[in-house]
C-alpha cells in the first residue's frame, strides 16, 4: 500500500485546497447545479449512483446533483468507485490498495475489502490507476462533503458484458452485509451535436433507470452511443440487483459553454 498522488489536479479540477473548495461550492450553486448542499434527510436510501467525470468546469454542476442526494442520507462506511480505464495501462479490471491524495487530503483505501474482491475477475494493479482520472475526480467531492473517507478504486478497461456482470457479482457478494455506496463514473455521448446527445443519451439513461443491463448494451451498440463507462454502470446495476433508478440531472458541456460538439453528463440515483 502506498499513496497515489493526484494525476489531474490543476487540470480537471483546481490544484489547491482553497481553490478546490471554492470550485466545488460553485458546482453546487451553479444554475445547472442543485443549489446549496441539502440539510434535510431523504426517506429512500440510495446505494448506487451514476456520476460524470469530466472537468469540473463542465460536468461538476451535474455531478453535484448526485452528491447533494448522497448528503440526504447517513454516510456509508466506505465508497466503491468504479470508472473506465481511458489510459490503456494495466489489467483489464483493476483495483488498487493505494491511498489517494488530492488537494483536500488523503482518502484512505479500504484495503481489507480490496483483498476480499481481488481474484480471477478483479486484479490488484496500481499501474492501471496511475494516470486515470475517472475515479480520481469523484474523490474531492466525497472529501468536501464527508472529510475523511474510505474508498475502493476500480477501473475497467475490459467493459464487455460478461466482464461487467462478473464484476457486479463479485461486488454483490462482498457488500452483502456492509454499509457501502457504489459510484459508477461515466460520461455519455462524446463530441456530437447537442440535439443528438440529448436524443441518444436518453435511450441509454432509460435502460439504466430500469436496471436493464442487456438493454443498455444493446442500445449503445445499436445507436452508436459513445458512452465511456458503460461497464462500470452495468457492474453497479448488477451488484445492486437494480430495478429502479432516478434521473437527478442531465446536461451537456454545450449547456455550460457554447460549442458545436458536446459531451453528455448525467447524475442518476440507483435503488
Amino acid at each position: 500500500m502506498g499513496v497515489r498522488d493526484a494525476a489531474v489536479a490543476g487540470q480537471f479540477y483546481a490544484g489547491t485546497e482553497e481553490e478546490l473548495r471554492r470550485q466545488i461550492k460553485w458546482c453546487f450553486q451553479h444554475e445547472l447545479g442543485p443549489g446549496e448542499i441539502p440539510k434535510e434527510k431523504y426517506a429512500k436510501r440510495v446505494r448506487g449512483f451514476v456520476v460524470p467525470h469530466a472537468g469540473y468546469m463542465y460536468s461538476g454542476p451535474v455531478a453535484a446533483h448526485a452528491y447533494a442526494r448522497l448528503m440526504m442520507q447517513d454516510p456509508p462506511d466506505f465508497f466503491v468507485v468504479i470508472g473506465p480505464n481511458h489510459t490503456g495501462l494495466g489489467a483489464g479490471v483493476a483495483a488498487t490498495d493505494d491511498n489517494f491524495r488530492t488537494p483536500l487530503g488523503i482518502a484512505k483505501n479500504h484495503t481489507e475489502f480490496v483483498r476480499e474482491i481481488v481474484g480471477d475477475v478483479i486484479s490488484l494493479d496500481p499501474v492501471a490507476h496511475m494516470y486515470e482520472h475517472s475515479v480520481e475526480v469523484q474523490i474531492p467531492f466525497l472529501q468536501y462533503l464527508f472529510g475523511d473517507v474510505r474508498i475502493i478504486p476500480i477501473v475497467m478497461m475490459d467493459q464487455r458484458l460478461d466482464t461487467a456482470r462478473n464484476v457486479g457479482h463479485v461486488l454483490r457478494d462482498a457488500i452483502a452485509d456492509k454499509n457501502v455506496v457504489l459510484i459508477a463514473s461515466t460520461d455519455f455521448s462524446h463530441y456530437v451535436p447537442k440535439k443528438i446527445a440529448y436524443e441518444k443519451d436518453k435511450m441509454a439513461i432509460d435502460s439504466i433507470l430500469k436496471g436493464d443491463v442487456d438493454g443498455l448494451y444493446d442500445t449503445i451498440t445499436e445507436h452508436s452511443i459513445s458512452m465511456c463507462g458503460y461497464g462500470p454502470v452495468a457492474a453497479v446495476l448488477t451488484a445492486l440487483n437494480a430495478k429502479e433508478g432516478e434521473l437527478l440531472k442531465y446536461a451537456t458541456s454545450g449547456d455550460i459553454a457554447p460549442m458545436l460538439e458536446v459531451v453528455g453528463y448525467a447524475s442518476i440515483a440507483i435503488y
